[in-house]
């Protein structure tokens, strides 16, 4: 059997979508993101990759969030020539996406290493710098969708519309094996949208494939069925609950696809008077690019641009230098912000849930899934205390979801998806989830007749060797490396920060400072006693 395929991200967690597909004549790599997560998981980023980059054919692409194509530079800085093979769309998206990504750890990086100078640790590199970011652009090419292109020898692939955000897509490879009497269908999901949305259009994607390469975000989740107009009321409400809690509306967003429909739904319900208008910042240089691709690229078959209003209104605010956000400090009274990330744990949205989430008027506002660890993720849980730079802050803010937006299908929903790919021959790998919402979307694949031994859920770093209708793990394939369990919980740096803010709590509630100084007495003791 000549054909292996491998999980070397997205494999037991939600991020660092990354798969290997190696045959006798062909090396490609399905996806190429960053880990986000815990640190124990995000450290995985700065790793060398699992294999030779310099080896690989090509790179097909399904879209342009960074937890699938955020560690392309870094491939080309291992040795990465090849072509990147992605939609028009998703080429628009990565050549503002990555270099911004790649400023970002520029910045993150030149922070710490300040940081660790005062404390007598090494300084560290950034994973690549936002010039490899727009370098890497170079090794682009577009494809159009539902259309065959060669991608290596006795390998092609197609690509179908994946209605997650703009440009994104399944993509559908056929391998050409002598041990075969046909082609080997593959079939990798990407992201899949849910459907029935005003924003993009239904996930697409052909029927007969003998292995199916399927998401997992929500696989645990089933919403009630959602038109645009309950989407709106849903805003409505929860912008209303927020102006009457005294505050800003601060809302960590996704800076692509979900930051421009969060937009568009603000000020229409806030120009038609549905709710209190107010001024709308939208403090992320990344999400203002992105929506001026979105402006100009996000036509649909009849001519219609669902972002258009975006140009006109009024009460929309671009901030973009670093005085501008500043400025937004002076704003009182009631106003929304959105800054990226969304899962809180870098960019602009750190500096003002800083001085923001220990005021009781302020509403956060959570709009999208937050991995296990991840501030988000904490925020979410209920934390009254979490660590923000190293600096302990209190959270009296209203935390509130509202999970409307989300560009991912259900758990029905994917099974509905899933369903539409049959009949599969061989078998059907679940990857991209969390390990609760895989289990429920295998159990929800196997209620609607898929077979058990063949409904897999992928470990990370784990290889399979294909044939048409079988599949078998292989052996002697690479370690993996973390821990299969340790991929998406709370690890050892989560635990520290959770200690220090109980430490600080205890102590500040002993009676004097005798009791303090033997508490501290005590730890040194413990600590002491177990090395």
């Amino acid at each position: 059997m000549s054909i292996k395929l491998s999980f070397h991200g997205a494999a037991g967690c939600v991020t660092g979508s990354c798969m290997r597909l190696k045959t006798k004549n062909a090396d490609v790599l399905i996806d190429c993101g960053l880990f986000q997560g815990p640190k124990t998981l995000k450290a995985l980023n700065y790793e060398p990759f699992p294999f030779k980059a310099s080896k690989l054919d090509a790179v097909l692409l399904t879209h342009a969030h960074v937890d699938h194509s955020g560690l392309l530079p870094k491939l080309m800085l291992a040795g990465f020539s090849g072509a990147i093979h992605a939609t028009p769309g998703t080429r628009e998206l990565c050549a503002v996406m990555l270099p911004d990504a790649g400023a970002i750890q520029e910045m993150e990086v030149e922070t710490l290493n300040r940081r660790n100078e005062r404390r007598g640790v090494p300084a560290v590199q950034p994973i690549y710098t936002a010039a490899d970011g727009r370098d890497i652009m170079r090794q682009f090419s577009s494809v159009a969708y539902e259309s065959w292109i060669d991608v290596a020898p006795g390998l092609r692939a197609r690509w179908w519309n994946a209605g997650h955000i703009l440009g994104s897509a399944s993509i559908e490879i056929e391998v050409l094996d002598a041990d075969e009497d046909k082609p080997v269908r593959l079939f990798f999901s990407g992201d899949v949208g849910p459907g029935g949305r005003d924003f993009s259009e239904d996930p697409q994607g052909p029927q007969g494939v003998d292995h199916l390469i399927l998401e997992s975000t929500y696989g645990g989740v089933e919403r009630p069925p959602l038109t645009s107009e309950a989407r709106r009321r849903a805003l409505v409400e929860e912008v209303k609950a927020a102006h009457a809690n005294g505050g800003p509306l601060l809302i960590p967003a996704f800076a692509v696809e979900r930051t421009q429909e969060l937009l568009a739904d603000l000020i229409s319900i806030m120009e038609e008077v549905e709710a209190p208008p107010g001024l709308i910042f939208l403090d992320s240089p990344l999400a203002i690019k992105a929506t001026n691709v979105f402006l100009s690229e996000a036509y649909d078959a009849s001519g219609r641009n669902p972002f258009s209003k975006l140009r006109e209104s009024r009460l929309l605010r671009f901030t973009e230098s670093a005085n501008e956000s500043r400025e937004i400090e002076r704003i009182k009274g009631w106003h929304v912000i959105i800054a990226a990330s969304g899962m809180c744990d870098a960019g602009r949205i750190r500096h003002h849930l800083k001085r923001l989430l220990w005021r009781d008027e302020t509403t956060l506002m959570l709009v999208g899934f937050q991995p296990v660890g991840t501030l988000g993720r904490l925020l979410l849980e209920g934390r009254t205390d979490v660590r923000i730079q190293g600096e302990p802050i209190r959270v009296r803010a209203r935390v509130r979801m509202l999970d409307v937006y989300s560009g991912h299908a259900d758990g029905p929903g994917l099974v509905r998806w899933a369903l539409d790919r049959r009949p599969i021959s061989g078998a059907t790998y679940l990857v991209h989830g969390e390990q609760a919402n895989i289990s429920a979307l295998r159990d929800r694949l196997l209620s609607a007749g898929f077979d058990d031994d063949r409904t897999i859920a992928a470990k990370l770093d784990e290889t399979y060797t294909l044939q048409r209708a079988a599949a078998a793990r292989a052996s002697g394939g690479a370690e993996p490396r973390i821990d299969a369990d340790a991929v998406s919980r709370l690890d050892w740096h989560n635990a520290r920060a959770e200690f220090l803010s109980r430490l600080a709590a205890v102590a500040d509630a002993a009676p004097d400072n005798a009791a303090r100084k033997a508490l501290f007495e005590r730890l040194t003791l413990d600590i002491d006693s177990g090395q």
